[in-house]
């Protein structure tokens, strides 16, 4: 594996805003992984955050913002890696200027740069990370979540909705859609076991029964398989948990080859275009997936001029979680302003976060819990159009 030294050629990208360099100017980073098929989606979660920091004017209260996009994933692996995570967490602790971290995308990747930022007391916002062991114990593994707060004080919080709420959904989901039988994969990540553990402690309640598990090895290679077994399994569904990058594709073409009635449903890791593009028109007619994402129609008033504003700025429909990329870095922004004169102090700022109460946003109005969940807890079911487009179905709320 080559070293994970983070260069301004090859894994980072600032972006600079109209605020002149200055003693005064913070900085906020952004990690994510742009490369192989997280690229499109963390693109456009770059262009929210960017999006919303131009819309500031460059600023948060009186203090110049400098925004700073790096890269936690390698092209070699197509995917977000500990080595580069860790640099680019690194690299914004030991930055003086640091007043907040926009990261990681993957559940994963921010277990590892959480406790690096914890240390410096960076506020942490995540767009799109949902696994519940960043800042509960349910579903989660020994010791979570205290081990990624070596400072013993909160800094990280998301403004997506955690995975128990998410496998909520998922199992309301299932038992609309009359599953009786569901054959549960997830891909041995932190996100996907944790979620794919919830979704099946919350099946009995709901009349559903577990036909059988499997863990989807690296780059799918054992997803025939695992199709094999479905179908032995007798079962109606197939809920995967997991996410693009490990071969979501690959298992679902495996498995819809051999189980044609099979229902196929994925959580918010999938859905997006690198993962839908890849199906054949058969197994996208059988697939439903959960996303935090509405339809259009749904979002408040504020969300209208969200994507009216990107489509001016970028000339393209915006991906799914780009309006949480918008949202995360609007919430830091407005965490900084709140803070005052003390806008420049780590400490100030991250209670200012921790004390949002009833913020109106594009995403609706919310509030920031005492774990550092957000309150929002809808859900949006897409299915599969031709080209892999995902179009809005049905919405769920997960917390009843």
């Amino acid at each position: 594996m080559r070293p994970a030294l983070v260069t301004a050629v090859a894994l980072s990208v600032a972006l600079w805003l109209p605020a002149a360099a200055a003693a005064a100017d913070l900085t906020i980073y952004s990690s994510l992984p742009l490369v192989g098929d997280s690229r499109p989606q963390s693109e456009d979660v770059i262009r929210g955050e960017q999006l919303a920091l131009e819309q500031s004017g460059g600023r948060a209260g009186a203090f110049p913002i400098r925004f700073v996009s790096l890269n936690d994933g390698s092209g070699r692996t197509g995917s977000w890696t500990p080595l580069r995570t860790s640099a680019n967490a690194r690299r914004a602790a030991v930055d003086p200027s640091t007043i907040a971290y926009l990261g990681d995308f993957n559940s994963g990747a921010t277990a590892i740069s959480l406790p690096i930022l914890n240390e410096t007391g960076i506020l942490q916002i995540s767009p799109s990370n949902a696994y519940v062991g960043l800042t509960r114990s349910e579903a989660a593994e020994r010791g979570e979540p205290a081990k990624y707060y070596p400072s013993n004080v909160r800094t990280y919080g998301r403004v997506v909705p955690a995975d128990h709420l998410q496998a909520a959904a998922v199992a309301a989901l299932l038992q609309a859609e009359r599953v009786k039988r569901v054959f549960v994969v997830d891909d041995r990540e932190v996100y996907g076991t944790g979620l794919a553990a919830m979704v099946r402690s919350r099946l009995a309640a709901r009349g559903i029964r577990v036909a059988g598990r499997a863990r989807l090895r690296s780059r799918a290679r054992n997803a025939v398989g695992i199709a094999r077994a479905i179908r032995r399994s007798n079962a109606d569904a197939m809920f995967y948990g997991g996410i693009t990058q490990n071969g979501a594709a690959r298992l679902w073409r495996a498995v819809h080859r051999r189980n044609r009635r099979l229902k196929l449903f994925g959580p918010d890791a999938v859905a997006e275009s690198p993962f839908t593009r890849r199906l054949s028109r058969g197994a996208a007619r059988r697939t439903l997936l959960t996303n935090p994402t509405l339809d259009l129609a749904a979002y408040p008033p504020a969300a209208q001029g969200f994507f009216a504003a990107f489509r001016a700025r970028y000339g393209k429909r915006p991906e799914p979680y780009a309006i949480y990329g918008y949202e995360a870095m609007s919430a830091a922004l407005d965490a900084i302003r709140r803070a005052g004169p003390a806008g420049n102090d780590r400490a100030a700022v991250v209670a200012a976060f921790q004390a949002i109460r009833d913020r109106d946003s594009v995403l609706g109005r919310y509030s920031i819990d005492a774990n550092g969940d957000t309150t929002l807890s809808t859900y949006g079911v897409l299915r599969v159009g031709r080209g892999g487009r995902l179009i809005y179905d049905r919405t769920i709320d997960s917390s009843r």
